[in-house]
């Protein structure tokens, strides 16, 4: 089940849910459009092997938007991008980010698998960026990029995010990988 667009508003009113900044002309009938923040992370060594066992600190690089000329995304290229705005869940609400289908149509995809946010997240979110389309797409700042979708849980977890030194928690801009084996 997904929260419908006066329920959103109701628990941003509440200072429940947070989403800032927050325009309320961006809420749609079951989500809100979230815009593209102004850093991207590219593949600091293109063509390096990422040893899953041993993922190094540093493998992206981070480079901004220009105002007027956009980031132009050749065919294959894969960056990590944020959110504008930044979110804070109840530990009841997990969220899903979903990709427009006006960039979909395009072959953009905005998260490549992780599209779940966890109840009681607090951050940007990071995106990750592919261009699965035979032409090169021109991302802009401030674009609409991607759709908030929020669901209520059935309880509260007794360990919501944040809880347990989670990798991601209070991420401010687009993040790497963190990923450890255990």
């Amino acid at each position: 089940m997904l929260l419908a667009d006066h329920q959103i508003v109701d628990l941003i009113g509440t200072g429940d849910l947070k989403i800032s900044p927050f325009d309320p002309t961006r809420v749609q009938p079951a989500s809100v459009d979230l815009l593209l923040d102004h850093f991207l992370r590219v593949p600091a060594r293109p063509g390096a092997e990422i040893d899953i066992a041993r993922v190094w600190a540093g493998h992206t690089a981070l480079l901004e938007i220009e105002d007027e000329d956009g980031w132009p995304m050749k065919p294959g290229d894969f960056v990590l991008a944020s959110t504008v705005e930044r979110i804070a869940l109840p530990d009841d609400l997990a969220a899903r980010v979903e990709g427009k289908s006006s960039l979909g149509r395009l072959g953009l995809a905005v998260h490549v698998t992780a599209g779940f946010i966890d109840p009681g997240f607090a951050g940007q979110v990071t995106l990750e960026i592919a261009n699965l389309s035979p032409w090169p797409i021109r991302l802009r700042r401030q674009m609409p990029i991607a759709q908030l979708c929020l669901i209520p849980m059935a309880a509260a977890p007794t360990r919501p995010y944040g809880s347990a030194g989670n990798h991601y928690q209070g991420q401010y801009g687009p993040t790497e990988s963190r990923y450890q084996m255990r």
